[in-house]
């Protein structure tokens, strides 16, 4: 029997299960103070939902399930291999959403102001930062249309990133429509246009001249290529000067709106600025989306952005839809290796008993010392020194007997 986690899955160590049960139970307070309200969805989904999600590279990292019993005799006789698996574990949030929201929309308000905080499942090479199961924060409007949602939005997922100790870090801003619009006019079909947002959203991982070297596998036009290559090198672009490609001026205004508004509710306590080169991976996106990065830390701690389309999958109608969702286990590893500390935790302290005592008189000891400290309650060993260590390694801050008032602290605390 083996005793390590599966690659790509780990388990949790008291002190890192507490920091994150915390960190989590203070998004979800930020959440449900703005008035959304937390949902559950399964963690295995229809395996023909899964693929027409629209879920850009995520669709090849599904992790698939099985039939079962004669359903997987037939299959394996029929030697189709697609035939193998109906099933698949959920890759992000955003798809259960909308089923559930398929399903349940005549008994949801509207708009539905919802929270998911859950695990999901990606068959990813395992590597830093890159786990095969781990937790998203979630928050989503549905049934608004107007950009007063990704304004709300950005404002909650702000602050609760706030609350948890993040400082200086940067809201981006884009709409894919104006993107779309600007790759286009530099010579992209619109038939391939989802593709080059797929390529240039790695640009950060492969930089420009990846992006290059992936569109030109892809056999699309070396002029247009050239022409992105140069806008990437450029750097600072204007809104003004993209959206001047986009033929429907509304989607520029709304976009204008977003960041004006946002900025005036960021009011210095973090930036907002408009990123032309902003694409975001999943190819169910429609309009505006969004990412949250730090100077300090590379790659993203947030990101989301507008989804109508994907509702309307399962409806047969067009549902407005938007997202924002929290890196959470990004944000836990950051936090970690700042040695972030719970701010007002009580003290952790270890009431140790020889076993002649009364256990009930025990409990009632600690039931009193709660008042001030956690508590738990553990025979005392018989070298106490070792015994000790061990409680101080474990992130305990003072030892207490039970059959005395004495307090010893541990370490230098």
């Amino acid at each position: 029997m083996k005793t390590q986690p599966l690659k790509g899955m780990r388990d949790l160590l008291p002190a890192e299960q507490r920091l994150r049960d915390y960190i989590q139970n203070r998004i979800l307070e930020t959440y449900r103070s703005a008035g959304f309200q937390r949902i559950s969805t399964p963690l295995i989904e229809d395996a023909e939902n899964l693929d027409k999600s629209d879920g850009g590279d995520n669709l090849n990292l599904i992790f698939k399930v099985l039939k079962r019993g004669e359903k997987l005799q037939a299959a394996l006789a029929s030697g189709d291999a697609s035939k193998l698996s109906d099933m698949g574990l959920r890759y992000d949030l955003t798809l259960p959403l909308s089923r559930y929201y398929a399903a349940n929309k005549a008994s949801l308000p509207n708009p539905f102001k919802v929270i998911q905080t859950d695990r999901v499942f990606r068959a990813e090479r395992p590597q830093k930062g890159r786990l095969r199961e781990f937790v998203q924060c979630d928050i989503d409007i549905l049934g608004d249309s107007s950009p007063n949602a990704e304004v709300e939005l950005i404002d909650v997922t702000s602050r609760a990133l706030l609350d948890i100790g993040f400082t200086g870090f940067t809201v981006n801003i884009n709409d894919r429509r104006i993107l779309r619009g600007m790759l286009q006019a530099m010579g992209f079909a619109p038939e391939t246009l989802d593709s080059v947002c797929i390529t240039f959203d790695k640009m950060d991982k492969i930089g420009s001249e990846g992006v290059a070297k992936e569109l030109t596998e892809k056999q699309l036009p070396e002029n247009a290529i050239a022409a992105l290559v140069d806008f990437i090198a450029a750097g600072d672009v204007s809104l003004d000067a993209v959206a001047a490609k986009c033929e429907d001026p509304a989607i520029a205004n709304d976009l204008k709106y977003v960041l004006r508004t946002a900025e005036k509710l960021a009011a210095g306590r973090y930036g907002v600025a408009y990123c032309p080169s902003l694409v975001r991976g999943q190819g169910y996106y429609t309009g505006m989306v969004f990412e949250v990065t730090c100077p300090q830390f590379s790659g993203a701690v947030a990101g989301g952005g507008r989804y109508d389309n994907m509702v309307g999958k399962f409806l047969g109608q067009q549902v407005p839809a938007v997202g924002f969702s929290i890196g959470f286990e990004r944000v836990c590893s950051i936090l970690l290796e700042q040695g972030y500390q719970i701010p007002g935790a009580k003290q952790r302290l270890a009431l140790v008993y020889l076993p002649e005592l009364d256990f009930a008189d025990v409990l009632a000891k600690a039931a009193t010392l709660r008042a001030e400290y956690d508590v738990t309650i553990l025979p005392q060993a018989k070298k106490l020194g070792k015994q000790f260590g061990q409680l101080e390694a474990a992130g305990y801050d003072a030892v207490a007997f039970a059959d005395n008032d004495e307090i010893k602290p541990l370490g230098k605390k």
